[in-house]
């Protein structure tokens, strides 16, 4: 912030994500507060937050995954698909708004790339390295009936071994990223929106305006929704999402897609007041989509249905897609646009909390399993070590110079603390304690 003194009056020019104006105020009048999206901070926190218990999950219902429990059933899978559809695009389209505001306030410069790619790279090479190992061990233990020990089964990892198959000829890809593909697709956005802002600096706040225009009243559920569908409908099934990057066409479209309008967002401020205006139509429409999404499931149950009316299910999913992301939007926008003095902690401990929470669900699993416990119990007991081994893991990364860019975080002195009240989101915060995952 830069001040200009002019006789009795003051010049304020201050940087805004939403409209950058000069201010002329009082010289006695304090400078208006910037503004601070911390609601987005909470969704962020949440998000993750779900994503563990999500994974938790994973364990016991019938959908492939790494490891499975011996109890694994179809229980539980209603409840999951509640939030599947949403999730990961809710935390683009977060991850979205971060990355827009960040080049905002640092534009679209070499050294905030630089500095971008040494946040989400170097986490993601560790974690194929040393945090993700452990799961892809027990899974070839569980799963192709390897009897080798782990350091045997490393000296296969690192040197690409391809002979881990199954019954229809899909092998296990070696070294893999796992549950930090993610990582992987947002360093890939985060270098198209870069690209995009060098060619166009303006193009953000262009869209914004077509959009502000466009996505107004109902039409803020409709069209997305409109747009998800026709995309999931034309695209889920010639490219099923592998988390392969190169492959992965179907959930380019969509979650890039959400990446921009959050990117966008991030430029208008009425988009989100507009979302918690619509927070309740939003989330009954995605509790009747979810309703109709497994009444369709359990209708289509045979080849020919599915050919002729899978297109309702996909209509139902995109339904769930959109309106609940605006929900959560909504609600937190209205209820959780204010500072905690845990909040910094929190937003700082989600990336590394993110990078090994699986690897520590898949070793507590592979633990706990000889114990025979009910899944009532056993599943609370999974969750809370996950949780709390993560964040114990957050605390040992944040105090260890060397260990704090391996996991996303500045390099900062291990005492240094976030600011209270500066947010990933607000206008006044440097790219601080992580990456806006």
């Amino acid at each position: 912030m830069r001040w200009l003194a002019t006789g009795a009056l003051r010049t304020v020019a201050w940087s805004s994500p939403f409209a950058p104006e000069i201010a002329i105020v009082h010289t006695l009048q304090p400078p208006p507060a910037p503004s601070r999206l911390l609601f987005l901070d909470w969704l962020r926190i949440g998000a993750f937050a779900l994503l563990v218990l999500y994974h938790v999950g994973m364990y016991y219902v019938s959908w492939g995954w790494h490891v499975k429990s011996p109890f694994a059933g179809t229980t539980l899978e209603p409840l999951m698909r509640l939030s599947s559809p949403w999730r990961l695009s809710l935390l683009f389209l977060v991850s979205g708004a971060a990355t827009s505001l960040m080049l905002q306030r640092a534009g679209a410069s070499a050294s905030l790339l630089a500095t971008r790619a040494r946040r989400l790279l170097l986490p993601l090479l560790l974690g194929m390295a040393l945090i993700v190992p452990p799961q892809s061990y027990f899974e070839v233990v569980q799963q192709y009936g390897y009897a080798g020990s782990f350091v045997e089964f490393m000296r296969l990892y690192y040197s690409g071994h391809g002979g881990f198959c199954g019954a229809r000829g899909n092998c296990l890809i070696l070294p893999t990223w796992n549950h930090l593909w993610f990582v992987a697709y947002l360093f890939v956005y985060t270098l198209a929106l870069w690209l995009l802002l060098r060619v166009w600096p303006r193009m953000l706040e262009a869209l914004a305006a077509r959009l502000s225009r466009g996505l107004q009243g109902a039409l803020l559920l409709a069209l997305p929704i409109a747009v998800l569908a026709l995309l999931r409908i034309t695209l889920a099934g010639r490219f099923p999402q592998t988390h392969a990057l190169l492959d992965d066409w179907y959930l380019h479209a969509c979650y890039f897609g959400v990446f921009l309008l959050g990117a966008t967002w991030a430029r208008d401020a009425a988009m989100w007041q507009r979302c918690a205006d619509q927070r309740w139509p939003a989330l009954v429409l995605a509790l009747i989509a979810w309703a109709a999404m497994l009444a369709i499931g359990a209708w289509l149950h045979d080849a020919s249905a599915r050919a002729h009316w899978g297109w309702l299910a996909r209509l139902a999913f995109a339904a769930v897609q959109w309106s609940a992301s605006v929900a959560a939007i909504g609600f937190a926008r209205v209820h959780l646009n204010r500072d905690h003095a845990w909040r910094s902690t929190l937003v700082e401990a989600v990336f590394p909390v993110y990078i090994v929470h699986q690897t520590l669900i898949v070793v507590f699993a592979m633990a706990l399993a000889p114990l025979h416990w009910p899944v009532a119990l056993e599943g609370p007991v999974l969750v809370v070590l996950t949780f709390g081994a993560s964040f114990a893991a957050y605390l040992l990364v944040r105090r260890a110079r060397m260990l704090r860019p391996l996991f996303g975080l500045n390099p900062v002195a291990a005492s240094a603390r976030p600011q209270a009240g500066t947010s990933w989101f607000s206008t006044n915060s440097s790219s601080g304690g992580g990456p806006q995952t």
